[in-house]
């Protein structure tokens, strides 16, 4: 089983925060208001701190993170884009790399659950807020932006499979 001991402290902070940065990618996929960008927010915590999957990894990951939490840390303070760059695209980047550590490090069983508990975090923080329309009529559960987003996600984790290409 792979601990917290065959990781750097680096690598072990952009693991357990990537589920809260592929629900911060939803909201930016599609910025609602206030309201939906915090249901999105609370559903995409709600899965990283309590994870379905329970291999050792995942579950170590997220008593993790709601360490962190619980101490009123702010786990994603160093994530900032550089002035003028794209943050989807920071996003974007920092799960690339969650997802390259994660296959270098982890037993295959624990990198599949590590990426099913990441994308599941964000199509969960997806579906918490209807998008568009006028006072709920017209809106969808999944806007085009969020679901577009999504696909990004499940590409760039290879569902699963090990490391995705051309990404």
């Amino acid at each position: 089983m792979t601990t917290q001991a065959d990781f750097t402290e680096e690598e072990w902070t952009k693991l357990y925060r990537a589920p809260l940065v592929a629900g911060m990618g939803v909201s930016l996929a599609d910025i609602g208001g206030p309201i939906e960008m915090s249901k999105e927010s609370l559903a995409a915590m709600k899965t990283a701190i309590t994870p379905t999957e329970g291999q050792g990894l995942v579950v170590d990951l997220s008593a993790g993170l709601k360490v962190v939490l619980d101490d009123k840390q702010n786990p994603m303070s160093d994530l900032k884009p550089e002035s003028g760059a794209d943050p989807r695209e920071l996003i974007l980047d920092e799960l690339r790399e969650a997802n390259r550590i994660v296959t270098e490090k982890a037993t295959p069983e624990e990198a599949t659950g590590y990426r099913s508990w990441v994308l599941q975090s964000a199509k969960n923080a997806a579906e918490a807020a209807k998008e568009g329309g006028f006072f709920g009529m017209g809106a969808v559960p999944v806007s085009e932006g969020e679901q577009t987003f999504l696909s990004k996600v499940e590409q760039l984790l290879g569902e699963g499979e090990g490391p995705p290409t051309g990404l």
